[in-house]
């Protein structure tokens, strides 16, 4: 029997961590191993075949003071994961994203389990920020292996002595193709002069207060210049759904909010119907560009983080989008912290809307990014990487 732990957080983490579970399953039984997965997730992992050892997926916070509520919850899970480890030492670990929280966790298992290999699948991207004038990469002390999911990460790690697989963006093994727009508009309600504009503000209830008010009054503006604008709202998380509808009302959108528990099955008839989303930014951004959906992003946090980002951490970011990370290039149009105003959405969006040439120059970065991204196979590929690096059990 082979037992790994797997530790992410977040939604956007649990959602690959069930990728990575069914891959592993489905690798194991391939090669004839039985395979226990306890996790930190969560419902996703869950269906997937993990047994968890805590739900993780409310506890994410970006900043200081937006953290403070998690702090014991999170020490009760790291309890927790302290008796685990104690009672049941698995043979290898894997982190998932969750800087913080995962490399405390990989520092305690490298001091208490010396042995046990340690593989850090979706890395933080110190490849793409820089705190200061160092560069913060902790996780090489202590991490077996690192499967990096871009090119420049990969390429980042390796020239820092980090032993390194480049296995491909994960979100690749999820491209089934997309219905057809015209039957897709038909299964969500839309008249033949109706355009969609989705709502993508949130994996984090913080984010809900600091980018759906400006997001949501830059929809309300847009539907009073164009006629026939419908906006629909995927909520994120089942306990967001009443807070989505109260600040929709609030900024004067009319908007349909689509229930957690409807999102997943009906997100691909929204991509395919969508003619634009006003969106967070984050992982999501590379789900709409593979799905060829144009998009304007905007990020905003307290000001007191960032205060402290810029003056005393010295935090520098060329972009603060995926894709533009990828490329290199504002393909995105980004609006961060004071740019973050309604007006300034209403400035990106209407060319989107109303310009062909601008779609079309989007859509030829998209086809970029696709391919830098690497081939399909991706959770397969970390899940072969993972089972490897479990140490061959001794001879009787």
């Amino acid at each position: 029997m082979v037992r790994l732990l797997i530790s992410t957080g977040e939604v956007s983490g649990d959602l690959q961590g069930g990728l990575l579970v069914e891959a592993l399953h489905a690798e194991a039984a391939e090669r004839g191993i039985p395979l226990e997965v306890v996790a930190l997730g969560g419902e996703r992992m869950h269906a997937a075949g993990a047994t968890l050892l805590a739900n993780t997926t409310p506890m994410g916070a970006i900043g200081l003071w937006e953290a403070l509520p998690l702090v014991l919850p999170t020490l009760r899970v790291q309890r927790r994961v302290s008796r685990w480890l104690r009672r049941t030492p698995p043979d290898a670990v894997v982190l998932i994203d969750y800087m913080g929280a995962n490399i405390n966790l990989g520092l305690k298992v490298k001091r208490r389990l010396p042995g046990t290999p340690i593989l850090y699948y979706i890395a933080p991207q110190e490849w793409a920020f820089r705190i200061g004038e160092g560069e913060s990469t902790r996780l090489i002390g202590f991490t077996n292996r690192i499967l990096a999911i871009f090119p420049e990460e990969a390429r980042f790690y390796a020239a820092r002595g980090a032993e390194v697989t480049w296995v491909g963006h994960p979100l690749l093994d999820t491209l089934t193709e997309l219905p057809d727009r015209q039957q897709a508009r038909a299964q969500l309600g839309l008249g033949d002069q109706e355009r969609l504009l989705l709502l993508l503000p949130a994996s984090r209830r913080q984010e809900l207060r600091y980018l759906l008010p400006p997001l949501a009054k830059a929809a309300a503006q847009l539907q009073r210049q164009l006629p026939g604008l419908r906006v629909m709202v995927p909520a994120g998380q089942a306990a967001f759904e009443p807070l989505l509808a109260e600040l929709l009302q609030a900024e004067g959108v009319e908007a349909q909010v689509v229930p957690a528990a409807e999102a997943d099955r009906l997100r691909p008839q929204l991509y395919a119907a969508a003619d634009l989303a006003l969106t967070k930014s984050g992982t999501v951004n590379l789900e709409l560009a593979l799905r060829g959906v144009p998009q304007v992003v905007g990020y905003r946090v307290s000001r007191p983080t960032a205060w402290v980002a810029e003056h005393l951490l010295h935090f520098d970011l060329d972009y603060i989008s995926p894709v533009n990370l990828v490329l290199g290039e504002r393909l995105l149009p980004e609006l961060v912290q004071r740019q973050l105003t309604a007006e300034a959405v209403v400035a990106e969006a209407l060319p989107l809307l109303q310009s062909e040439p601008v779609r079309q120059r989007m859509a030829e970065g998209y086809r970029r990014l696709r391919q830098a991204l690497g081939d399909p196979g991706v959770t397969r590929r970390a899940a072969a990487a993972i089972l490897d690096a479990v140490p061959a059990p001794s001879s009787p």
